[in-house]
């Protein structure tokens, strides 16, 4: 198995370190490349650089024992890194595409933002099977690296249209109360924007905090967490709202 693993925070952030040590130690893997943005990229969402040039650098070290592993960074978003490991940018080619381990949750509405998943959602898109991981906080990295081995070592058969969205309470393996299949909750509206002033006076925004969840009952991604499971969430991206074309197709001929 040939392994492409990317992130949105970074090639130097420790959720994607911790991940790319302990998949080192695994044997069911022939090649293991990171190839991730050069700085933090997050809520990027499924953006693609179009008006300039991208450029990537090899950021592996000498001294590294496992010759098979290697290191890239790119000056672009998630899905650029995903889209040029997969198309041609590397003499490589992956067999599945895994994202992560973010430091924070992407349950809910987040996985509309989340440049984590929008790195599995690209792999998904060029055709292969692809995980998003995320550390709900930003402490027990090991714990999130340890279920998704878990998950690759008795890999269940992926839909062509699925991408597998994990998402893992930031507490002592020990701790870890098991895994849950779920489905995504929903937040409450986002906070509102914080408005300061720059020093010369002039008016500067930030964007509010993410909503509280709002449904967040038995079954969601967001009630696994807290209850203290790994939460295990198939997406698909198909957007169309089957329900309301029947509405619109008597819509459409009563004006035509």
């Amino acid at each position: 198995m040939n392994i492409l693993l990317s992130n949105d925070d970074g090639y130097l952030a420790p959720g994607i370190r911790v991940l790319f040590e302990t998949l080192q130690k695994q044997v069911q893997f022939k090649e293991l490349v990171m190839l991730a943005p050069d700085r933090n990229r997050s809520a990027a969402s499924n953006s693609l650089t179009l008006l300039e040039p991208l450029r990537i650098q090899n950021q592996s070290t000498s001294d590294d024992p496992h010759a098979n592993c290697r290191i890239f960074s790119v000056n672009g978003t998630p899905t650029d890194c995903v889209h040029l490991g997969i198309n041609g940018a590397l003499d490589f080619q992956p067999d599945i595409v895994i994202s992560g381990i973010n430091d924070g949750a992407n349950m809910g509405d987040d996985v509309l933002y989340s440049g984590t998943v929008a790195a599995a959602t690209e792999g998904r898109f060029l055709g292969k099977p692809s995980i998003a991981v995320s550390l709900c906080g930003d402490q027990h990295f090991e714990t999130a690296a340890h279920v998704l081995i878990k998950f690759l070592s008795q890999l269940p058969p992926i839909s062509a249209d699925t991408i597998i969205n994990i998402n893992v309470p930031d507490i002592p393996l020990t701790e870890l109360q098991g895994i849950k299949i779920t489905r995504l909750g929903k937040r409450h509206c986002s906070e509102p924007v914080v408005k300061q002033t720059d020093p010369r006076g002039k008016p500067i925004y930030w964007i509010g905090p993410a909503g509280d969840a709002a449904d967040a009952g038995e079954g969601t991604d967001f009630h696994a967490v807290e209850q203290g499971y790994a939460s295990i969430t198939p997406l698909k991206i198909d957007l169309s709202h089957y329900e309301m074309m029947e509405t619109l197709q008597q819509w459409a001929h009563t004006n035509p």
